[in-house]
């Protein structure tokens, strides 16, 4: 039996969500139960076991694994059941037995709605019931939370092209291998007749270092560029974005070395790297045409920027 109502989200016998570190399940979250907290010098670990992956090839015998407590969250709220998904909102996708971050491309016929996924570039399509909102696990609280979301404005594709007019400053992701899940910096030098955007990289050169990369990218790969925030420190367990090989990769402060200096795991590659405090921001999502992050001043606090 599950103690959802528990002030301690990985209290045993609380069911939760896990992503996986694993090579093919990467960014993906899947159910799970907690079975006993363990605790390291370094690091807080809690044994888990899984609900939908098994440890058999006969798939009874479910998957047990010890996890760092930075890789699992509560279960997100249920979606009512009448809830309609529109053209470019951000959900997560029930896949291959987990939940997995895509962005609606398409409302078809019959309740179901094409999903368009950054990170393998495929573009499947699904049912209303296997959808729902994405949120951010920040600070104890789901942003954007269940109880707001009639009260959300959505923008779509034609409101928020209005944020990348010719030199608007952006940041363009990237589906390459060895920089999925990175911005970099870019300026808009038009928009294309196809509804693409042709930038030029602020940071990136081509390969003879004689000129910096210009690219055609869609919708789906630009947002505009973080509002700026002077932060004092940063906290263990905290979400931010690190700048590495020209680009802002997010991870989670897994290590306070000193005031100026921390240490930052990274779910994607299972990479823990060292990073200067000038060289961190604060994790902030573009949600619904809007940036959210946890406020600096309450732990359960939110922030939205227009």
């Amino acid at each position: 039996m599950s103690n959802q109502n528990s002030t301690d989200p990985f209290e045993p016998g609380t069911d939760i969500e896990i992503c996986s570190n694993d090579n093919g399940f990467r960014g993906a979250w899947y159910s799970g139960t907690v079975l006993k907290p363990k605790s390291n010098r370094n690091k807080q670990s809690i044994l888990v076991q899984y609900k939908t992956l098994m440890s058999d090839e006969a798939g009874t015998k479910p998957l047990r694994e010890t996890i760092d407590i930075i890789q699992g969250r509560p279960i997100p709220p249920r979606e009512p059941r009448d809830r309609e998904f529109k053209f470019s909102e951000e959900v997560d996708a029930y896949y291959n037995d987990g939940w997995w971050e895509g962005i609606v491309t398409g409302v078809l016929p019959g309740e179901r709605y094409s999903v368009f996924f950054r990170a393998t570039r495929e573009q499947l399509e699904f049912g209303r019931a296997e959808l729902r909102l994405h949120r951010e696990w920040v600070y104890g609280n789901w942003v954007p939370p269940l109880e707001d979301e009639a009260s959300i404005s959505v923008e779509l594709k034609s409101s928020n092209n209005d944020k990348f007019y010719k030199g608007a400053l952006v940041e363009v992701s990237s589906d390459e291998d060895g920089f999925q899940g990175a911005w970099f910096a870019a300026t808009v030098i038009e928009q294309l007749n196809n509804g693409n955007f042709k930038v030029e990289y602020k940071s990136l050169r081509n390969d003879d270092d004689t000129a910096f990369i210009m690219e055609e990218v869609d919708y789906n790969h630009i947002r505009p560029c973080p509002p700026t925030e002077i932060v004092d420190n940063f906290r263990l367990y905290e979400e931010v974005d690190g700048l590495y090989n020209d680009g802002w990769w997010v991870g989670v402060i897994s290590k306070v070395s000193s005031k100026h200096k921390y240490e930052v795991f990274f779910r994607g590659t299972d990479e823990e790297i060292v990073f200067k405090h000038s060289d961190l921001r604060r994790h902030v999502e573009w949600i619904n045409g809007k940036w959210v992050s946890s406020s600096s001043g309450m732990l359960s606090g939110r922030t939205e920027v227009e």
